[in-house]
């Protein structure tokens, strides 16, 4: 007994690795439209061409999206609901009636480069997992009738939960009910040159960890080395969740002899806002792990167990869907809210460009709350007189004149002052009464400098403006599932906490 164990914690490492690095990897993000303001599909192209993010992936195949994302050059993931996900596992001519309708249709001008069969299948839909691989085959059957298989791959997003033992991550195996599943289907992604698809949510197994999981350690936060996860049968260091949960994923796969798919994260975030029962998803948090995860995946840093090979990553999502079922955090993932505004600013530094634009424009310069009026009024003189600021705005019968504060005054002077002077260190002080905020204080017709108003278009290209789509998507049941996959997780955690013990 002791020896089969030995083996098969051995195996994956004897086994030598097909994966290769993608010299592309890339940062994307899901588009859902659980909103009750959703802005039209050319206001969302215009926000993804603004953030310079090229890659994308859709719950559906909305036309009038799909026309939208038509010359852009952005690579869409298009995907098949899991309401339709029967009856395309069932017939061909369905599917390939399918891919004709929702893709042939719009290529090559819409650059669909993937097709996500279903979501979350296995754990969300088990009564559609027996066809799931039969919609697999249908759907690339059709592709490849079309001649479009070398440039569209087919796939389906997992949830983690389907890994067991996940920690360390060297004893990691996909649940064995699902073998019937999984190996053909892993054959399949083999024998076509197309990626697992994995979502991957550490502020899920942080939250249900009940404190053995560090939260720097699930923000990818740097941690002394005496506090890095060691995987005891490979020595290998694990200083972040997301890295863990992947490779637990990789080692699954090799455990079946697969060793050469690649693995693409198609959701990982982290909420900026929960009830009383998540104190932890909050604007900070999610700015930080979004931050270090879009650095983490574009250094191409890779995992302990495949460095230098990023995994590319969508991050979920583009909007905070106030419709969304559920708990408060649900309704809180997203990077912007329906008018296009930033929910945070993201620490971008070093990282690339992609989602990158709203690190300075989209701040401003205000008066803080409850300043002492006389320092307000006299750094309201000093930014029209010495600072050289243009305050006609706030003449009477001006834009800017209401309300006729000295508070709401000193913000425009300030704010213009400070984009003056292109939010340079300290300009944004005028004797501490001044302070820094994401909130764009335009008003009416009053716009501040960094902004056409509220309800425009920002200098850096963000819409505001929005109106009703007809786009429904099926998104990741990942609440659903919280409770299988936390408890996997902290269960294997727990152990390797007590083998550093």
């Amino acid at each position: 007994m002791g020896l089969l164990l030995l083996i098969r914690l051995l195996l994956p490492l004897l086994v030598t690795s097909a994966i290769s690095a993608d010299p592309d990897a890339f940062i994307g993000v899901n588009i859902g439209t659980d909103l009750s303001d959703m802005p039209s599909p050319t206001q969302v192209v215009a926000l993804l061409k603004a953030q310079q993010i090229r890659h994308v992936r859709l719950y559906d195949a909305d036309r009038a999206m799909l026309l939208a994302l038509a010359n852009t050059g952005i690579h869409v993931t298009v995907s098949v609901p899991n309401d339709q996900l029967l009856g395309i596992g069932q017939s061909n001519s369905t599917a390939a009636n399918w891919v004709t309708r929702n893709v042939v249709a719009h290529v090559p001008a819409t650059n669909i480069t993937n097709i996500a069969v279903g979501s979350e299948v296995l754990t969300t839909l088990p009564n559609a997992a027996p066809i799931l691989v039969s919609a697999l085959k249908f759907i690339h059957s059709a592709l490849v009738a079309s001649n479009l298989d070398s440039q569209i791959k087919v796939s389906t997003p997992h949830s983690s939960s389907i890994i067991l033992d996940s920690f360390p991550p060297s004893q990691a195996f996909f649940n064995r009910s699902w073998d019937p599943v999984m190996v053909p289907l892993l054959k399949f992604l083999q024998s076509t040159g197309s990626n697992l698809m994995l979502n991957v949510y550490p502020y899920y197994d942080f939250m249900q960890s009940n404190g053995v999981i560090p939260l720097d350690y699930a923000l990818f936060r740097p941690l002394p080395p005496n506090k890095e996860a060691v995987d005891s049968n490979t020595m290998l260091h694990y200083i972040n969740v997301f890295d863990a949960i992947v490779d637990a994923a990789y080692f699954a796969m090799s455990y079946l002899n697969i060793t050469n798919v690649p693995i693409i994260v198609t959701e990982s975030g982290w909420p900026s806002k929960g009830d009383s029962s998540e104190p932890n998803a909050t604007p900070d948090n999610a700015n930080t792990y979004n931050s270090n995860l879009i650095r983490h995946v574009l250094n191409n840093t890779g995992t302990p167990k495949h460095p230098g090979i990023a995994v590319s990553t969508y991050i979920y999502e583009l909007y905070n869907e106030d419709l969304r079922p559920g708990s408060v955090s649900e309704k809180n993932w997203g990077l912007f809210d329906a008018n296009g505004l930033p929910v945070y600013i993201l620490h971008l530094t070093g990282s690339g460009t992609v989602l990158a634009n709203d690190t300075s424009n989209q701040t401003y310069c205000v008066a803080k709350d409850g300043a002492d009026r006389k320092m307000l009024q006299a750094a309201l003189d000093w930014a029209c007189g010495p600072g050289k600021v243009d305050c006609s705005s706030l003449l009477q019968g001006k834009p800017c004149y209401e309300p006729d504060t000295v508070a709401a005054h000193a913000t425009y002077a300030f704010d213009t002052y400070y984009h003056k002077m292109a939010f340079a260190d300290g300009s944004c002080n005028f004797n501490g009464v001044a302070t820094i905020t994401t909130t764009d204080p335009s008003h009416g017709s009053c716009i501040f400098p960094g902004s056409s108003g509220r309800n425009g278009t920002f200098t850096n290209g963000t819409i505001a403006p929005s109106a009703n789509s007809t786009t429904s998507g099926c998104h990741s049941q990942k609440f659903h599932n919280f409770d299988a996959l936390a408890n996997s997780f902290f269960i294997g955690v727990l152990l390797w906490t007590v083998l550093l013990i």
